[in-house]
């Protein structure tokens, strides 16, 4: 296989060409950076995050990948990755993920100590994840902490300390990441049945569009919370008014809980994520 061919396999470990993820990582992280910075960040914390944000959720893949090969053949949606084909081999995925997962971490080092100490639980949420399928229906509880935990690495980076108002923040991400994480499960319900895979998907059943409607208002309800004690005004009011109704839209999509639907659910998600940034983003703008 030339350089070329090569580069591609290892971006499609990485999803490189599928950014969805890095984006359901993005919005949040970037929620609390505005926070925590009154609406005016330090430009150089927020590069370092996103850049923090693309590494981690590629290694996130990676590993992910690594974890699931002996499975993803098995699976429809699966099947094409390339530790499933033979294209890339169990320790070119976890050469790959170590690279990555220590790019980010020296990223890490150029924020101030106690964003450090919390990087490494953000490390190990990430290499945790992905075998919590085999020993629990709460997968999805885990990747939520682990896309969160940005939040109070970014309170951290900005303001050396990370108040009330970040939990309230990581709270409601987690809600949020299990809720369309269900969605995303029950693309691969039957699948996961089949081969023993575990998910919340599975654990909720026919109440799934319930739960999920459940998780969604109390991440409003964190998110309204959030909002009060950060004394934000109108236009952030009218971001979460307007991901509400996405959140409507999702539930009216999983109605018949079809597979490409479902799928659709999942990646409206990141436009949920962008419009409460941007009522933030907003709100802060006059000050």
């Amino acid at each position: 296989m030339n350089i070329a061919a090569k580069i591609d396999v290892y971006g499609r470990l990485m999803r490189v060409d599928r950014p969805i993820g890095t984006y359901l990582v993005a919005w949040p992280m970037l929620w609390a950076l505005w926070i925590a910075g009154g609406g005016h960040p330090d430009g150089f914390i927020v590069t370092v995050f996103l850049m923090g944000a693309f590494l981690m959720r590629s290694a996130g893949c990676v590993i992910n990948d690594f974890a699931d090969r002996g499975i993803d053949g098995k699976v429809e949606r699966t099947r094409a990755r390339p530790l499933a084909t033979g294209e890339a081999s169990a320790e070119e995925a976890l050469a790959l993920f170590v690279a990555l997962a220590l790019s980010a971490f020296l990223l890490v080092l150029l924020m101030n100590r106690l964003t450090i100490m919390l990087s490494l639980a953000a490390v190990a949420l990430a290499a945790l994840y992905p075998f919590m399928k085999r020993f629990t229906h709460l997968p999805q509880l885990f990747l939520g902490a682990a896309f969160a935990w940005s939040i109070p690495m970014a309170f951290a980076a900005v303001q050396n300390g990370v108040p009330p108002v970040a939990w309230l923040l990581f709270a409601a991400t987690v809600c949020w990441v299990v809720a369309y994480d269900t969605m995303y499960a029950m693309v691969d319900r039957e699948d996961d049945l089949k081969i023993g895979v575990k998910s919340t998907a599975i654990l909720f059943g026919r109440f799934d569009r319930l739960i999920i409607g459940l998780l969604q208002l109390l991440m409003f309800a964190l998110l309204i919370a959030a909002g009060m004690l950060a004394e934000r005004g109108a236009p952030y009011a009218l971001g979460l008014m307007a991901a509400a109704a996405l959140a409507v839209y999702q539930q009216y999509l999983i109605r018949a809980r079809r597979r490409d639907a479902c799928f659709r659910a999942f990646l409206n998600n990141h436009y949920l994520g962008m419009l409460i940034f941007l009522g933030l983003f907003l709100d802060y703008a006059p000050a």
